[in-house]
């Protein structure tokens, strides 16, 4: 047995590959706000703005809670990658059932405690008494799809990690399929409201679980050449457990500092004004936006790099940080590109205001520098996602959270929104480069790998 990582190519990705990986997860991501919007429509053309504000708030909180146990797909991604890389069907399963079962708790334990998040949450937003009273029944009715949802999230870390990206676009589009539909026959059709909305979206989140279980099943019933030897005892023997926590432990910390990040940047713009808050706010979606193309090539950088490690192909894992990377430059100077050219009539479309329409024009140079820039830190984020090396993916994240304070604090007295989009940009650029200092630690990795 060698003692050192392949240095020949091996199998490395082509162009061609990387987007053939890239375009599903392009799409299956760009579904999930054109499903907002058509909640949205739902609820404005069939209940009152009450209505419309409850699922605002309500939404907002579930994608905060979501958000934060995001955990459980990227961890599960690459465990799941490593284990195909070593082709250890036995280690795939564990990991897809470790994650699956984790996802179902904590799912279950956020049902148990939905009433003092509940309160928490109406008590931080104050919103009028009645939007609270609609808030708390879509809250108790939409609660109950939790732990399908968190479910979900591991399946789709599997799918990622083995590479399935259409079948993940496929789980996405049932998902919001079922959503709309169910939406429209439950607020629209029979009149229910907000109420209508979370059922809605609980009973959608659910079948797609089952959907989604039952293809990953059947992908890995077929993908296994032998049979697996699987003992429940397994998923809690305290040596493949650790790791796991540790992992998905750090991705929290990851996560919460980031979106730490993102609150300040609105809390700050909020400082300014309504017409400046309302201006960020509109270019905070073209980087969203944006963001649906750039994940593309991080995601499959996480399925690309975890199998290289998983085999030990150095050679490999370094041309697929190329040509993903590249790829995904040119796609960041593109869509910094079209933002410049288009920015002004994008604005015209999401706002009629004049003093919006100028204020958020005036920063569209810097919006378009932002997207330019940030694929690195989305390229180097899906290379640590996908080799679980997370403890940099922690410290980068709150070294540059607490920098961009520093930045935020200091820039915006002197320079107002300008010295704030500076801040913004550095906190993306600071990212990028505490990853990239921390890369060694990957190769290392590699360097230890066992072929």
């Amino acid at each position: 047995m060698n003692k050192h990582p392949s240095r020949s190519p091996g199998h490395a990705p082509s162009y061609l590959h990387i987007l053939q990986l890239t375009w599903p997860i392009i799409l299956a991501n760009s579904a999930t706000p054109l499903l907002g919007l058509a909640d949205t429509a739902i609820i404005g053309h069939t209940a009152s703005p009450q209505h419309l504000g409850a699922i605002a708030l309500g939404a907002l909180l579930f994608n905060f809670v979501y958000w934060g146990f995001g955990f459980l797909r990227m961890s599960t991604t690459g465990f799941v990658a490593q284990a195909a890389g070593r082709d250890d069907n036995q280690a795939i399963v564990e990991t897809t059932l470790r994650a699956l079962l984790m996802g179902v708790l904590i799912g279950l334990g956020l049902m148990l405690l939905q009433w003092p998040l509940l309160h928490t949450a109406l008590t931080l937003f104050g919103a009028s008494d009645t939007v609270e009273y609609i808030a708390a029944h879509y809250f108790s009715i939409r609660i109950w799809g939790a732990p399908a949802t968190l479910g979900t999230y591991a399946l789709m870390g599997y799918l990622i990690g083995r590479g399935l990206s259409r079948t993940l676009l496929v789980v996405q589009l049932i998902l919001n399929g079922l959503n709309i539909t169910l939406d429209y026959l439950f607020a629209g059709y029979w009149d229910m409201g907000a109420r209508g909305i979370a059922l809605g979206t609980a009973l959608s989140e659910w079948i797609t679980f089952v959907i989604a279980l039952l293809l990953v099943y059947r992908h890995q019933l077929s993908a296994a050449r032998t049979h697996l030897n699987l003992r429940w005892r397994q998923l809690v023997v305290r040596e493949k457990l650790i790791p796991v926590l540790k992992a998905n432990g750090n991705l929290m910390i990851r996560t919460l500092f980031l979106l730490l990040g993102f609150a300040v940047f609105t809390d700050q713009s909020a400082r300014f004004g309504d017409i400046t808050l309302a201006a960020n706010h509109i270019l905070l979606q073209f980087i969203s936006f944006s963001a649906f193309f750039l994940d593309g090539f991080a995601f499959a950088s996480e399925s690309l790099a975890g199998r290289a490690l998983g085999k030990g192909q150095r050679e490999s894992f370094l041309i697929t940080i190329k040509r993903s990377t590249l790829l995904a430059a040119a796609t960041a100077l593109l869509l910094a590109a079209f933002i410049l050219a288009f920015g002004d009539s994008l604005l015209a479309l999401l706002t009629d205001l004049p003093d919006v329409q100028r204020a958020a024009s005036s920063y569209l140079a810097w919006c378009a520098l932002y997207v330019a820039v940030s694929f690195a830190a989305f390229q180097l984020d899906g290379l640590f996602i996908g080799t679980t090396t997370t403890a940099a993916l922690r410290n980068a994240s709150v070294l540059s959270t607490c920098s961009f304070l520093l930045l935020c604090y200091w820039l915006t007295a002197h320079y107002g929104n300008t010295g704030l989009w500076a801040a913004f940009i550095g906190f993306i650029l600071l990212r990028a480069v505490f990853l990239g200092a921390a890369f060694g630690s990957i190769t290392r990795r590699l360097d230890q790998t066992h072929p």
